[in-house]
């Protein structure tokens, strides 16, 4: 199948790479034009921009979107309905606030566009791991994308399969699922971030209690110098908490066991603020997923190792590279 992709950064590349290794063919855009020099040498046509880049393609067109949400993702969705004809295909793959969806969606459908957000997570370990999808969009628009979304998604790979699925649509445990009209596969990767947030906070707190407990402020045979990062290596092997956030601490610590190369302030893309507040609009408790966020708050005034640890979980699974410390 053939996929236009715009935005070759540190997923979009990869994405390029695993459509073409699945046998796709991609027509390729970015504004850092060496970007788009690299892939052409590994198979991808390249573009000198999006109107360009269309008229590369075959229709029904279909072109992914892999920018920051905001006004990146919103100027390459305008300049795409003046391009596009009717039954062209615009995918949204970044981290898009899933109302701009509903919004963007109703637009294109105007000119007879069809639009589909796409939740994708695996960061920059996708290419080999595989990304994991939440899919928004109109039914058959999503079927005909199918090939595309399968050869991205990790498949079955070696997780034990869950009994009592036998008669539910298999492309879940595959990696990929179908969530509901436009807006819905961008909702439940929001939901995903802000899960995310609380359970990156949960380790680094664990953590810093870990590593606080030679303190002065505790009693003197209750001291222990503990190696965190054997720690964290012994919790991978068997434990109830291990999970891949956990791998990445596992990695992070044994490299650098201070975290020294981290500043501990800690970014937060978006997704965690609009997790609490779809919280507040359905009225539901979100304590913990709302303390994870305002944690990263504070850890701009204020930031220890727990904060540093988070840097190092971020980067670990998206490359995010947040300053060191003076």
């Amino acid at each position: 199948m053939q996929l236009g992709v715009v935005g070759l950064g540190r997923m979009g590349g990869n994405i390029v790479q695993r459509l073409q290794q699945h046998g796709h063919s991609c027509v390729v855009y970015d504004r850092n034009a060496e970007a788009v020099t690299a892939l052409t040498k590994k198979g991808a046509s390249g573009s000198g921009g999006l109107k360009d880049l269309a008229a590369k393609l075959t229709a029904p067109r279909a072109i992914w979107l892999m920018l920051p949400a905001g006004e990146a993702t919103e100027g390459a969705v305008t300049e795409l309905r003046g391009v596009l004809q009717s039954g062209d295909i615009v995918i949204d793959g970044g981290n898009s606030f899933y109302k701009d969806d509903v919004r963007r969606a109703r637009s294109l459908k105007e000119k007879g566009i069809n639009y589909v957000d796409a939740g994708t997570s695996g960061g920059v370990w996708g290419l080999d791991r595989g990304y994991c999808l939440m899919i928004g969009g109109d039914k058959k628009v999503v079927d005909h994308l199918d090939p595309i979304f399968s050869a991205l998604a990790p498949g079955l790979g070696n997780i034990e399969r869950t009994a009592g699925r036998d008669s539910r649509d298999p492309r879940p445990e595959r990696g990929y699922m179908h969530c509901g009209p436009c807006g819905a596969g961008h909702f439940v990767k929001m939901i995903h971030n802000g899960i995310e947030y609380g359970m990156m906070q949960a380790y680094a707190e664990g953590f810093a209690i870990l590593k606080g407990a030679t303190a002065e402020a505790r009693p003197a045979d209750e001291r222990y110098d503990l190696d965190v990062a054997d720690i964290a290596e012994v919790w991978r092997r068997g434990s109830v908490i291990s999970s891949w956030l956990l791998d990445l601490t596992a990695i992070a610590l044994a490299a650098d066991p201070k975290l020294e190369q981290f500043s501990g302030v800690v970014a937060d893309s978006g997704e965690g603020r609009w997790t609490v507040m779809a919280a507040i609009e359905e009225a539901v408790p979100a304590t913990v997923l709302s303390a994870a966020l305002y944690a990263r708050f504070r850890s701009r005034d204020d930031h220890g190792f727990a904060d540093r640890l988070l840097s190092a979980m971020r980067k670990g699974f998206g490359g995010h590279i947040e300053a060191k410390g003076s």
